[in-house]
């Protein structure tokens, strides 16, 4: 009797794989399926009392009395929604590697019915060109997370892509840290952190980093704390460095949507008209600068007078460059 006390994690694993609402198994599909896949042959009320033993363990399964056609799983792990959206919010995230989401896909793909990860199979999904080719990113976050919890410095390789568009270190020599979060901003992965020399934050893409290192050395007291990882990230508009100002803007109304997709429906808004609005962001030069840049049909940079400045000789630069193609 002791060998077929694992006969419920069997009947489980059945159900988990071949059952669902529109595909409900028969007493006879699972004896049939037991003995075929697993080798074991046992009477009918046998599996009726394992499956019984699955029910008060807190499975619910759906039977004959509830259906009249069989039996599958009612709850899983995870709504077969809930799947098909993590699947593809993996397959379009560039900073994971395409093996590390193929990975990832298919575990979470297991967790359904073979029907149902049919249907993200057999969808249509173009290659993904712009995945990374670095494959330490989870390796990276474990690591980062770990010296987070134990107040640990860090040393690592900080990499770039080169002219044959292959990551190579930034420097030879390793870049020191404090670690202090991870967060996910401009649809990337960053660690903010501190270092000795410079006790204000700065921040790396995750994905970037190679040969990373736990130290022995603790990490000091911040000077300043963030009520929120994101509270740091909020203020480094695409992530660009640098001081946070106050800056104002002017848009077209045709915009609101991208505006709001950016900065969220907290958006502080001064005036709007029918054609245009002016709001009130909070981030550094650069990155209003390159905000400008990437909607400059239809966002003006109102002040300070500094960035404006700096906005309007980007701009001459730009139509510089064009001149002798116009001429």
């Amino acid at each position: 009797m002791a060998e077929k006390k694992h006969i419920p994690f069997l009947v489980l694993e059945l159900l988990q794989r071949y059952s669902d609402e529109e595909h409900p198994l028969r007493a006879q599909d699972l004896l049939a399926l037991l003995e075929n896949e697993k080798g074991i042959k046992i009477e009918r009320r046998t599996l009726y009392s394992n499956i019984d033993i699955l029910m008060q363990a807190g499975y619910e399964i759906s039977d004959y009395s509830d259906n009249g056609k069989g039996y599958y799983l009612m709850r899983r792990t995870f709504e077969k929604s809930e799947i098909l959206m993590l699947c593809n919010v993996i397959h379009a995230s560039h900073f994971i590697s395409e093996k590390q989401s193929s990975d990832l896909i298919r575990r979470l793909l297991s967790t359904m019915s073979t029907y149902q990860q049919k249907e993200y199979l057999d969808a249509v999904y173009l290659p993904n060109r712009q995945k990374t080719p670095s494959k330490s990113l989870f390796y990276n976050i474990e690591q980062i997370s770990e010296a987070i919890r134990d107040h640990k410095c860090i040393e690592f390789t900080y990499t770039r892509f080169d002219k044959n568009k292959k990551l190579v270190p930034r420097r030879a020599k390793p870049y020191t840290v404090e670690p202090r979060y991870i967060v996910y901003s401009n649809s990337r992965p960053y660690l903010i952190c501190t270092s000795l020399n410079h006790p204000d934050f700065a921040h790396y893409r995750i994905d970037r980093i190679i040969n990373i290192k736990k130290l022995d050395s603790d990490v000091s007291r911040m000077a300043r704390e963030y009520k929120e990882a994101y509270e740091y990230a909020s203020d480094k508009l695409f992530m660009y460095a640098g001081d946070t100002e106050r800056i104002s803007i002017r848009c077209d109304q045709r915009i609101m949507d991208q505006m709001i997709d950016i900065f969220g429906p907290q958006l502080r808004i001064l005036e709007a008209d029918n054609g245009s609005f002016t709001a009130v962001i909070h981030t550094t030069a650069e990155g209003a600068l390159f905000l400008a840049q990437q909607f400059m049909d239809g966002l003006e940079i109102i002040e300070p007078q500094e960035i404006r400045q700096l906005m309007h000789e980007r701009l001459l630069e730009t139509a510089a460059r064009y001149e002798e193609a116009v001429r």
